[in-house]
């Protein structure tokens, strides 16, 4: 829109944004060489979602809404610390997120980060209230948190609704960048296709064709989809048979009776998707209704934490599919980094929990630093050019069609306590498999991003 004409010059119009761009640094009643006096606009976008007040200041906030109580509560305390952490290296300008995000100083956008941090219990409508008063209260930039992929969609159409960015936490179902994807939502972490496509080839490879699986399965989106995939890979690439689909309550407490139905399958395998405290129950429940090590353990969708939990005899052999393991230290600088200042702050080395919250804030900084603004859709936009950045599982980029980022899966073994070099050495790691093969094709789930405004 044209709000006037240097006099009589052959300059032409002048727009908004030209003044933005050519006369950020005037104030506003600075004098142009034509002697005129112009208001100077601090943005030319109306107020969207959080936008401007949420940048207003001289510091920005994020809203993290994980499980800290509840099944999950072991899983969302690791995410936290990740979190926690990122907020120390953004504000103090740490070498590490520069290798992520080089326009980083102290700070973003020469602004402070903040967190503030609500309980969700893993349930989706607690989550979706604690960021709606951290939106009231707090005017956040942008929210985070999510351990149950129940609560990640409920998010998803929350920011979506809200206009305010939602950096995802742990989450594998494939709905959350497949059918229940969003404009404002974007994921780092691997999820059910990419681990079925990465881990499959393996328990082939090592195990043969045509065996009997029984799968166990927490009722809801997450496992669901991740049983799917499974599934969908083991008989079209492997002839093995399904036999058997315990599916059971998120915070299960009492296994038994799955796994009478497990022992009376015939299954040679027990494939177990459950996740959290349900995950670490379940295993130990196995070993002690005699069903391991007599059939294999296989987890598809390794929890954090599930090894130094039930003991490395009850991992020992088991197969498992992941995000990131602390020894890929020895290949990648940034996880030598990453791990050496998180054990330096928290005494232990992060699981993956910890790395994938961590990355999502250095990305985010990354993005809102390239853009030069907090403006969402033009945040979101820097996302979607789909540019190559660093991470600690090496260079990866976000597929712009439904916001997911292609990234490598690890493919790890239980060690036995007699192989391991010191008391969280607990899995091998036997591949790094790369991301882009297991990935659906953009629009095989449906995924349908929606507006920016």
């Amino acid at each position: 829109m044209a709000i006037g004409k240097f006099g009589g010059g052959d300059a032409g119009p002048v727009t908004r944004r030209t003044l933005l761009r050519a006369g950020a640094g005037l104030a506003g009643g600075a004098l142009l060489p034509s002697g005129l006096i112009l208001p100077a606009f601090a943005e030319d976008q109306p107020p969207l979602g959080t936008w401007p007040d949420g940048s207003k200041g001289d510091s920005v906030t994020i809203g993290a809404t994980v499980p800290r109580t509840g099944a999950y509560a072991v899983q969302g305390e690791d995410e936290l610390k990740g979190m926690q952490l990122a907020v120390e290296h953004l504000n103090e300008g740490h070498d590490l997120i520069r290798k992520i995000a080089p326009k980083v100083t102290k700070g973003v956008l020469g602004k402070q980060v903040n967190l503030v941090v609500a309980d969700s219990a893993a349930k989706p409508n607690n989550a979706v209230q604690e960021q709606q008063v951290f939106i009231n209260d707090n005017k956040i930039v942008a929210m985070t948190g999510s351990t149950s992929s129940a609560v990640a969609v409920a998010l998803n159409k929350f920011a979506q609704r809200e206009k305010i960015l939602y950096l995802v936490a742990i989450s594998g179902s494939n709905d959350t960048t497949g059918k229940d994807c969003v404009r404002y939502s974007f994921r780092q972490c691997f999820y059910g296709e990419t681990a079925a496509n990465a881990i499959g080839p393996v328990l082939v490879k090592n195990f043969g064709k045509g065996r009997k699986a029984a799968y166990m399965t927490p009722d809801y989106t997450y496992g669901h989809t991740v049983t799917k995939s499974v599934n969908d890979y083991l008989t079209s690439q492997g002839g093995w048979t399904q036999v058997t689909d315990q599916v059971s309550p998120l915070g299960t407490q009492d296994f038994s009776q799955y796994l009478t139905n497990i022992a009376n399958s015939g299954a040679e395998f027990i494939i177990n998707v459950n996740w959290g405290r349900d995950a670490v129950l379940s295993v130990q429940q196995a070993k002690q209704f005699g069903l391991t090590p007599k059939m294999n353990m296989v987890i598809p969708y390794q929890i954090p934490f599930l090894a130094k939990e039930v003991g490395p005899e009850l991992t020992e052999g088991v197969f498992a599919a992941t995000d990131f393991w602390w020894t890929l230290e020895d290949k990648y600088p940034l996880a030598k980094m990453f791990v050496d200042e998180f054990q330096k702050k928290y005494n232990y080395r992060p699981e993956w929990g910890a790395e994938n919250a961590y990355m999502q804030f250095a990305i985010w900084a990354r993005m809102v630093s390239e853009a030069g603004t907090f403006y969402p859709p033009d945040v979101i936009k820097q996302y979607e050019k789909g540019e190559t950045f660093p991470s600690m599982v090496g260079d990866v980029r976000f597929r712009p069609e439904d916001h997911q980022l292609i990234r490598p899966v690890v493919i790890v073994r239980g060690k036995a306590p007699k192989d391991m070099k010191n008391s969280e050495d607990y899995w091998e790691v036997l591949e790094v498999v790369p991301g882009e093969p297991l990935m659906q094709k953009p629009d095989a789930f449906g995924c349908d991003l929606g507006n920016y405004t």
